[in-house]
């Protein structure tokens, strides 16, 4: 504890300790002195050995992060990564969205869907070798062999079927990790606070602080009664997991050291200056103005039909938050230039470069990498509005149908990724799931948008032009899409999945209009993912070459040095603090019950249950309430250092923190643990000038937004009663 102060007290005084980073577990070791300044007392090499607590108790999603709190399999994660198996159960009759879920029993526990995973992973292995054996100076069967190797190891990684193995690039390619992950694949759901309470605040304060959003759900992991994972079925048990967190209900406070363990999804900190101002100038405003036509559509059609609300809320609410991204991160680049920023830090790197002989033929391929992206991003901008333009679900899976037939033509380790025979659970799964996340209407209605922008510019391709084409100037193209709608019986769940077992044959004879257009795109698709594979295939030479030079350059300015992130297990280290904000505002670290009562209007996304509101207004705190979130100012050390003056009394229930943790999108759902390794929060968000660090970690602004442990506990003690939970869970205190 008393270290974690001392780092308090550093960053007040005006000595920044930054706490950059998205480590690989096997580095921690490399940081032990880091950690150990931040107050975190578990052995680096405990954190580095993913077969010990706490590592073994966190798991991905797919798409987020959760960790066992329980040795009944016992999952917790953000509400929002956890909405579409809300959404999968919530019907007009019962809407979990609406009005929450609690299961009193383990009985009681629908399943999350047939697509919700939990993966556990068991080992991460450097394949570096085995990946770059015989490869060939041509492009396209460069990349080919990089795929066929990646494809060899995964397969024998996956001798029992009870694990799923991958094959990630880090440094761009310099290196290769083979990931082993254990799949549970019955996940059931347990207990999901009101929409109200898990977005409170919606969009409008999506990256925003302060915050006051009860982003948690808890899940269980079920399997055979065997042990081993199992599809879903009433027989099935809890999942053992080797280890659980601890929850610590005494939680943290401001200057406590803290760290944070999940799959954060992409950075790009390692991009050159131009890919930067492509995504500034281009990328992003082209994206962004996409989204936000979706976005109004399906509000403005959920708003006329509740059916289409339910149906299209998952995908409604990842558009927004995609949507508030960008604009952060445009917004970003105007307020900071992280542009110059990156140039300068460029040109000082082509300076060093120049000077050490030893990396000076780097040079060329630097050129030549720059030329590369110059290709690549001109592709991008050429195939952009055809690809958006086959947006529609059921032309999705009309082509995603044709090329598993075409695929199946080729021996298994041949086939393209997603289409092998350990893919088909995987794919049958999504087949089945369009029926309770499709609806004609909309699907038409946002393929038409698509086909429009694509009508209204220049790349054009043949093939869809003609289908768009019509020799009656009075049929419209909406009218021309209603009739491919009432003829397709890709809306049927049994022919679609009937489709799975057609051959190629089958498919070029068949009148469904669906399967007739994927058919005619096939073989412009192929030439675009042809050429996209040879551009891939020149980069995988070209950016290796320079992360090689990055990396030596960083080192000998003594900066760290991790990968970006790749979707896999990273740890990121930081602690509780505000920060002084763009306003001129200095953001408390902690907000209070209080502040609901404060932002509530009774209009959504402002509309707290009365439930919560009655609690609180009672004063109903229980035994979550803290007096103070500060380091007690009679200590030693604030007497040696002069604490900054900060308010004492708190008197409430802590609802959100911050903190200087290094995380990005994926990372929703991690587990924040205090130094001891116990469970403090769950981390759910960024705050809105933190966005750019995607790009640029600026330590300054750079703060992640929790959910406090003390207000879930609270949602669970004082509101929703989940006494059969809180019974489960191992509570400590400090």
């Amino acid at each position: 504890m008393r270290k974690a102060l001392v780092a308090a007290l550093m960053l007040s005084s005006g000595i920044v300790i930054a706490d950059e980073g998205q480590w690989q577990p096997y580095q921690m070791p490399s940081i032990a002195d880091k950690l150990s300044e931040r107050g975190i007392e578990i052995p680096a090499k405990q954190l580095a050995d993913l077969t010990q607590h706490p590592m073994n108790a966190v798991v991905g999603l797919g798409y987020c992060t959760a960790s066992f709190v329980s040795p009944q399999g016992l999952v917790v994660t953000n509400h929002h990564c956890a909405y579409r198996a809300i959404q999968y159960n919530s019907k007009k009759e019962h809407n979990y969205i609406a009005d929450g879920f609690l299961a009193k029993q383990q009985k009681d526990e629908p399943s999350a869907g047939p697509n919700e995973r939990l993966y556990i992973t068991e080992a991460v292995t450097d394949v570096s070798a085995e990946v770059k054996t015989g490869l060939s100076d041509d492009p396209l069967k460069r990349f080919e062999t990089i795929q066929a190797n990646r494809k060899a190891l995964i397969k024998e990684c996956e001798s029992d079927e009870n694990y799923r193995c991958s094959v990630r690039s880090f440094h761009n390619g310099l290196e290769y990790y083979l990931i082993k992950q254990l799949i549970i694949r019955d996940v059931r759901l347990v207990y999901a606070p009101p929409e109200s309470v898990g977005a409170f605040g919606g969009d409008i304060d999506n990256y925003e602080y302060p915050r006051h959003s009860g982003d948690f759900t808890f899940l269980r992991a079920y399997v055979g009664q065997d042990g081993k994972p199992a599809a879903y079925s009433e027989d099935n048990v809890p999942f053992k997991p080797k280890s659980y967190l601890k929850i610590n209900a005494d939680g943290v406070k401001a200057g406590d050291g803290v760290f944070v363990a999940g799959y954060p999804g992409s950075t790009s900190r390692y991009r050159l200056t131009s890919e930067l101002k492509f995504a500034s100038n281009w990328l992003y405003p082209t994206y962004a103005e996409r989204y936000q036509l979706r976005i109004d559509t399906i509000e403005a059609m959920g708003n006329q039909d509740s059916n289409i609300k339910l149906k299209y809320a998952g995908s409604l609410a990842s558009m927004a938050n995609r949507m508030k991204k960008y604009n952060g991160l445009l917004d970003g680049f105007k307020a900071t230039d992280i542009a110059g920023i990156k140039q300068a830090r460029e040109d000082d790197f082509r300076q060093w470069l120049a000077a050490d002989t030893q990396y000076q033929s780097y040079q060329a391929q630097f050129d030549k990498l720059e030329t590369l992206l110059i290709d690549q991003r001109h592709a991008l901008q050429t195939r952009y509005y055809f690809e958006n333009a086959q947006s529609s679900a059921l032309l999705s899976t009309a082509k995603q149908l044709y090329r598993l037939a075409k695929e199946k033509t080729k021996p298994d380790a041949q086939r393209e990724e997603g289409y092998q025979s350990r893919d088909m659970k995987m794919f049958t799964a999504r087949l089945k799931r369009l029926d309770r996340s499709f609806d004609l209407s909309m699907d038409k209605t946002l393929w038409l948008q698509d086909l429009n922008a694509y009508l209204a510019q220049n790349h054009r391709v043949e093939a869809l032009d003609k289908m768009l084409n019509s020799d009656d100037s009075n049929i419209t193209l909406s009218d021309k899409l209603d009739g491919l709608y009432s003829l397709t019986g890709l809306t049927d769940q049994a022919k679609r999945l009937a489709w799975m077992d057609a051959d190629v044959a089958a498919f070029e004879t068949s009148a469904d209009p669906f399967i007739r257009l994927a058919v005619t795109l096939y073989d412009t698709n192929m030439a675009q993912e042809t050429a996209q594979k040879t551009l891939a295939g020149k980069l995988s030479k070209a950016r290796p070459d320079y992360m090689e030079a990055v990396i030596a350059y960083y080192k000998a300015n003594n900066w760290p040095v991790y990968p970006d992130a790749n979707g896999t297990l990273r740890i990121t280290y930081g602690m509780v603090d505000g920060y002084q904000s763009k306003d001129a505002l200095y953001k408390q670290p902690f907000t209070r019950l209080e502040g609901i009562v404060a932002k509530h209007t009774g209009i959504a996304p402002f509309d707290a249950p009365q439930k919560v509101l009655d609690a609180i207004k009672a004063k109903r705190y229980g035994r979550h309430m803290v007096e103070s979130v500060y380091q007690d100012p009679a200590s030693w050390l604030c007497r040696l250092f002069s604490c900054l003056d900060k308010p004492e009394s708190f008197g409430s229930v802590p609802v959100n923190f911050l903190s200087s943790v290094d995380t990005t999108g994926g990372n929703s759902g991690s587990p924040v643990f205090n130094g001891q390794g116990d469970l403090v929060g769950l981390n759910f968000d960024s705050t809105y000038e933190a966005i750019t660090k995607d790009w640029f970690f600026n330590p300054t602004i750079t703060r992640a937004v929790h959910v406090d442990i003390r207000y879930i506990l609270w949602m669970m003690d004082e509101v929703d009663h989940a006494d059969n939970l809180i019974k489960e869970l191992e509570l400590v205190t400090n």
